[in-house]
């Protein structure tokens, strides 16, 4: 596990968490997983996931982006990263997929991010502002038209991280980097997989049907930006294990697939 400072657009040292293999070779060949939250002052502390063990397993490297926003460093690091700061969060997570090119630990060609909720539009707003940064991003239950969504029931409870469209200087944080709103039509967009829960009572599904048609009509690229929803399953909490194995085994496919790696063998118990 290596500790990297990231230098963030505003000159703010954001820390990331890097998991490789010993004696990794840092000539840019692997393929990397970038992750993040930046939101509601959740603080990431970097654990073992099954998904890592799978993505190490196929020769890659795995990073954990700190940002703001994120509980990290105190409440004064949350707010730095919400309202009308909210766009600092961005900035962190794209000084660390640029780190992670610049260290040598892989290229944009093979680094893939994912995020889930509000890791969901950060996932959404990265790749609308720096297409060209990544070659596959996986979203689940994600937030991406920012102008509507106070309006739905739940979102409502949103307002204090986010903001509302009420207040002027809110509004315009939030069109600025609403997802959404900044699909540009003639863009070369990553491979694209958005994944949601027809029983989601905290993000409406209907952010990521917006937005994966969004991006399908407006990508000049021949990558693929597909919807995986489910008729049984919600924004995470209580989903079955068999579910959520089928969700996480999809996820992971997909992403390797668009990076050029191979999805490791099942150990059968005779190795």
């Amino acid at each position: 596990v290596i500790r990297e400072t990231c230098i963030s657009k505003d000159g703010t040292k954001v820390p990331m968490s890097v998991l490789r293999k010993r004696g990794a070779k840092l000539d840019g060949s692997m393929h990397a997983y970038l992750t993040g939250y930046g939101g509601f002052g959740v603080t990431l502390k970097p654990r073992m996931r099954a998904t890592h063990r799978v993505w190490l397993d196929s020769g890659g490297v795995v990073a954990e982006a700190n940002l703001r926003g994120g509980g990290e460093r105190g409440e004064a690091w949350h707010r730095a990263g919400n309202l009308t700061n909210k766009q600092n969060v961005f900035d962190d997570f794209a000084a660390c997929a640029t780190s992670l090119v610049q260290l040598g630990y892989t290229t944009h060609e093979r680094l893939a991010i994912s995020g889930r909720s509000n890791g969901g539009l950060l996932m959404g707003a990265s790749l609308v502002q720096h297409p060209e940064m990544f070659r596959a991003v996986a979203a689940a239950v994600g937030i991406y038209d920012m102008l509507r969504t106070e309006l739905s029931p739940n979102g409502a409870f949103n307002v204090t991280e986010y903001g509302s469209v009420k207040d002027e200087a809110q509004f315009r944080a939030l069109r600025a980097y609403s997802p959404l709103h900044n699909v540009t039509d003639g863009t070369a967009y990553p491979a694209v997989l958005f994944m949601t829960g027809a029983n989601d009572p905290r993000v409406d599904p209907y952010h990521s049907r917006k937005m994966v048609a969004r991006l399908q009509a407006a990508t000049s690229s021949e990558r693929p930006i597909l919807l995986r929803a489910s008729a049984d399953t919600g924004h995470g909490m209580g989903t079955p294990l068999a579910a959520e194995i089928e969700e996480v085994t999809d996820m992971l496919t997909f992403l390797l697939h668009e990076v050029g790696a191979s999805v490791p063998a099942a150990d059968d118990g005779k190795n």
